[in-house]
C-alpha cells in the first residue's frame, strides 16, 4: 500500500499554522473550505492507490489503474471544461473557498501533472513487472520477437491497414476534427509524393471500430497471455501508410473535450430531440486537453495546441500509451479467475425469494436491503409480478441510468402491454448516459408507456417506484425508494440501500412527488419523505441546529452521514457550528469533500472517513441522534448544491429499529472501527490511510462475509 499511512487512533489538531489568521467567530472565511476540483482530485488519487494495493489481485489492481485514468477523462471533460467556460466568459469571482477560477486551474495543473506521473510510474514500475511474473506481457516494439513481428506485420496489414486513411496536411487537407478521447498519430515526413507534393506533417486516426488491445497468438509466443498495443503496431509499420516518402517520427496524440449538452430547455420544444442534435456534436466540442507521447518534439506540440485551441498549460506529457484506460481490455481478455476478485452470491432474504409472494410479503413488513450485498433481484421480481399480476392497475418509475439492455425497461414495456397504465419518468439529462436514456425513451413510448423528462431545470434524480393494485374494494400503493439506480449492473458494483414499503403515507407522498414530476401544480406538503429542491436543505439544516442546540443543553449530540459529496457551504458551516457546540460528527465522504475536520476550535469534533475497494461505495445515509429517539434517513441526494437545489430528489426514513441499526452500523459505525482499513481526511485536505497494527479488515469484505452468513 502507499507510504503515506497512519495508526488508526493518531489525529490531526495542530493546524495553528495553516489557519493562522482565522478569527473563531468568522465561519465564512474562505480557507475553511477546500476547493472542490481538487478534492475531487484527491479521491482519484484515492483510485489510483488501490493500483498500488498489494493485498488485491493483480489484475484488479490494473483495473483500479484505468478506472483512475477514466475518472480523470470525466474531470477535464466535465470540471475543468465548466472552470475553464467561467474564465472565457469573464467570471472571475472566487468560489466560496475563495480561489478565483484561474487560481483552481493552476492548482488542478500542479495535481494532474502529478497524477498522470504517477500513473505510468505504477503501471512501469509496479503492475507491468507483476503482470510478467504471472505470465501476462505487454509486448513493447523494442521487444518483439523476429516470428512475433512477422506475425504483427501481417496482422497490420490484413486487419489494420485497410481501416486506416491517412492524411497530409496542406491547402487541400486541413486539419481535421479529430474525436474526443480518440487515438491519433502525428506524422512528421520528408520527401515528395507521387504528385510531387511535400508535406512536412501528416495525421493518423485510429478508428474506434479497431480494438486497442490485440492477443498475440500462443504459437507466436512464450504464453497465451502476451499482448500489445494497437498503437505500437501502428508506430512500428507506420512507414507503409507513406511509400516513397521517408517517416522522420509518429508521436500519439488524444484531444478531450467538453462533454456538457449545452440545451436551453427553456426555449427547446422537444428536449429529446434537441439532446440527439447536441449529442451528435460532443465529441467535436471545445478541446480541454491535449494529451501527446512523452518525445514528440516541441514544434509538433506546439501545432497540435494551436489547432485545438489550448494553452500549453493544458497539454500532458504522457511517458506511455495516451490513452492508457484501454488496457483494462487485459482484464477481460486473460482468463484468470485467479487475479481477480473471487465470484460473489448476494443474500436473497427468504421472505422475498424465489417464488414468493412479494406483495403479501411488503405488506407484512418493510424490507430494506443494501445492495450489492444483498441481491438487487427481488426489485424486479416485484416488477415482474405488478407486470402480470392482474389485479395492479399502474405503475409509475424514474429511470435516471439503466443500461442499454435493461430488465426492468423490458418489464415496464411488458406491464405496459399488459393494459397496465405505466408512467416512466426518464431523465435524459444523466450525463453520458444521454443517448441509452433517449433510445430507451422511444422504445417505451413505441410499447405503449407514457413517457415524461421530469422538469425543466431540475434533474430527476429521486429513485422511485410506485405500483398501485386493487385489493378488494380498496385501492393499495407499493413503493421501492432507493439511494442508487435501477440498473443491474451498478446493483452489483455500487454500493446502495433500498426499501420496499407499503406505508400508505409513504406511497402518498411518493404518488405527490410523482404528481409534480409529470404534471403541474405547487407543492404539496410531504409527511414521512423530504424533498429537494423544496425542503431538503432546509430539513438538515434543521436537523443539524437540532443536534447543536442539545450539545448546548449539556445533552449529547450526534450527527452521522454518507454520502459521495460534501460540498455545500451553508451544510458545511452548520456542521462547523454544531462541532464547536460539541456535538459528535461521523462523516463517511467517497469523493470530494470540502469540510476541513480536526481544527481545534472548529471542526475538532468532526472526523470525515472514506472507503474505497472493490464496489463503488454510493449510498447516502443520514442519522441523528435526537436526544436518545434516534432518526436514520436514506436519499438519493449528496450534501452538494446541486442535489439540494438543482435536482429532485427524495430523502426517505428508515423507521424499523433493527434496519435502521443495520444501515447505521454496515454504513457508518464500521466504517469509524480502528481495526478496518479506511482513509481519513486531517485539516490540510491530506487523506492517509489508517492501518494500525491490526487494521487489515476491509469494510466490504466484513458485509460480504455477513451476507454469505445469511
Amino acid at each position: 500500500m502507499p507510504a503515506e499511512t497512519i495508526d488508526g487512533k493518531q489525529r490531526v489538531t495542530q493546524l495553528a499554522e495553516a489557519l493562522e489568521r482565522w478569527s473563531s467567530d468568522d465561519l465564512e472565511a474562505p480557507k475553511l473550505l477546500f476547493n472542490h476540483e481538487t478534492s475531487l482530485l484527491a479521491f482519484h488519487r484515492r483510485v489510483l492507490a488501490l493500483a498500488r494495493d498489494e493485498t488485491a489481485p493483480l489484475l484488479e489492481r490494473l483495473r483500479f489503474l484505468c478506472i483512475s485514468c477514466t475518472n480523470l477523462d470525466e474531470f477535464f471533460e466535465v470540471r475543468v471544461a465548466s472552470t475553464r467556460q467561467r474564465i472565457r466568459h469573464g467570471v472571475n469571482q472566487p468560489g466560496a473557498d475563495g480561489l478565483s477560477p484561474q487560481g483552481t486551474m493552476a492548482a488542478i495543473r500542479e495535481r494532474v501533472l502529478e497524477m498522470v506521473e504517477a500513473q505510468y510510474r505504477v503501471l512501469d514500475e509496479e503492475l507491468l513487472p507483476a503482470l510478467r511474473e504471472q505470465g501476462i506481457r505487454i509486448i513493447a516494439r523494442n521487444r518483439f520477437t523476429r516470428r512475433q513481428r512477422r506475425w504483427l506485420h501481417n496482422h497490420f496489414r490484413t486487419q489494420i491497414l485497410p481501416v486506416l486513411s491517412p492524411l497530409g496536411l496542406d491547402p487541400a487537407h486541413p486539419f481535421p476534427r479529430i474525436l474526443n478521447k480518440s487515438l491519433n498519430f502525428a506524422v512528421s515526413l520528408s520527401g515528395r509524393d507521387a504528385f510531387g507534393r511535400s508535406s512536412a506533417m501528416a495525421l493518423v486516426r485510429a478508428p474506434r471500430s479497431l480494438p486497442r488491445i490485440i492477443r498475440i497468438p500462443k504459437s507466436y509466443s512464450a504464453g497465451p497471455d502476451d499482448f500489445v498495443f494497437l498503437s505500437s503496431i501502428v508506430h512500428e509499420f507506420i512507414d507503409e501508410l507513406f511509400p516513397g516518402m521517408e517517416v522522420l517520427g509518429s508521436y500519439q496524440f488524444r484531444v478531450t473535450r467538453n462533454s456538457e449538452l449545452l440545451v436551453d430547455e427553456e426555449e427547446v420544444e422537444d428536449l429529446a430531440r434537441a439532446l440527439e442534435g447536441e449529442l451528435m456534436e460532443r465529441g467535436f466540442a471545445e478541446a480541454v486537453r491535449l494529451e501527446v507521447a512523452a518525445g514528440c518534439p516541441e514544434h509538433v506540440v506546439n501545432l497540435l495546441a494551436s489547432k485545438f485551441g489550448v494553452d500549453l498549460d493544458d497539454v500532458y506529457h504522457c511517458n506511455g500509451p495516451v490513452n492508457l484506460n484501454r488496457m483494462v481490455a487485459v482484464y477481460d481478455l486473460a482468463d484468470r479467475p485467479d487475479l481477480k476478485f473471487p465470484p460473489f452470491n448476494p443474500h436473497i432474504p427468504r421472505s422475498l425469494g424465489p417464488g414468493s409472494d412479494l406483495f403479501a410479503s411488503i405488506r407484512r413488513c418493510d424490507h430494506v436491503l443494501h445492495h450489492p450485498y444483498d441481491s438487487f433481484q427481488p426489485v424486479l421480481d416485484l416488477a415482474r409480478q405488478a407486470a402480470r399480476d392482474p389485479q395492479v392497475l399502474a405503475i409509475k418509475q424514474t429511470l435516471y441510468r439503466t443500461g442499454v439492455d435493461s430488465m426492468l425497461a423490458d418489464l415496464l414495456i411488458e406491464a405496459a402491454r399488459n393494459g397496465k397504465d405505466v408512467t416512466v419518468v426518464v431523465e435524459l439529462r444523466a450525463r453520458f448516459d444521454e443517448e441509452a436514456n433517449i433510445s430507451l425513451a422511444t422504445r417505451m413510448q413505441e410499447a405503449g408507456v407514457q413517457v415524461v423528462y421530469g422538469v425543466v431545470g431540475h434533474k430527476a434524480h429521486a429513485k422511485m417506484m410506485l405500483i398501485v393494485r386493487r385489493e378488494g374494494r380498496r385501492l393499495r400503493r407499493y413503493v421501492h425508494l432507493g439511494t442508487g439506480n435501477y440498473h443491474q449492473g451498478t446493483a452489483k458494483a455500487y454500493t446502495d440501500w433500498g426499501m420496499l414499503s407499503a406505508d400508505p403515507v409513504i406511497a402518498q407522498d411518493v404518488h405527490r412527488v410523482f404528481q409534480l414530476l409529470s404534471g403541474y401544480g405547487r407543492a404539496q406538503p410531504l409527511k414521512r419523505l423530504v424533498q429537494s429542491p423544496f425542503d431538503l436543505h432546509d430539513f438538515i439544516l434543521g436537523r443539524i441546529e437540532r443536534e447543536a442546540e442539545l450539545a448546548r443543553a449539556g445533552k449529547p449530540g450526534l450527527i452521522m452521514a454518507k454520502m459521495n459529496g460534501l460540498t455545500e457551504a451553508g451544510v458545511i458551516r452548520a456542521l462547523y457550528a454544531a462541532s464547536r457546540a460539541g456535538v459528535r460528527i461521523r462523516l463517511v465522504v467517497r469523493g470530494s469533500c470540502c469540510l476541513r475536520p480536526g481544527i481545534p476550535g472548529l471542526s475538532e469534533n468532526i472526523r470525515v472517513r472514506s472507503v474505497l475497494g472493490r464496489f463503488l461505495e454510493h449510498s447516502r445515509v443520514y442519522h441523528f441522534g435526537n436526544d436518545g429517539d434516534p432518526e436514520t434517513w436514506a436519499s438519493s441526494a449528496d450534501w452538494m448544491g446541486r442535489n439540494l437545489f438543482q435536482r429532485v430528489e427524495v430523502c426517505f426514513p428508515i423507521d424499523d429499529p433493527e434496519a435502521a441499526e443495520r444501515v447505521r452500523h454496515d454504513s457508518i459505525d464500521l466504517v469509524f472501527r480502528e481495526d478496518v482499513q479506511a482513509w481519513e481526511l486531517d485539516g490540510q485536505g491530506q487523506w492517509r490511510l489508517v492501518r494500525s497494527n491490526n487494521a487489515k479488515l476491509h469494510v466490504q469484505e466484513l458485509l460480504m462475509q455477513q451476507a454469505t452468513d445469511g
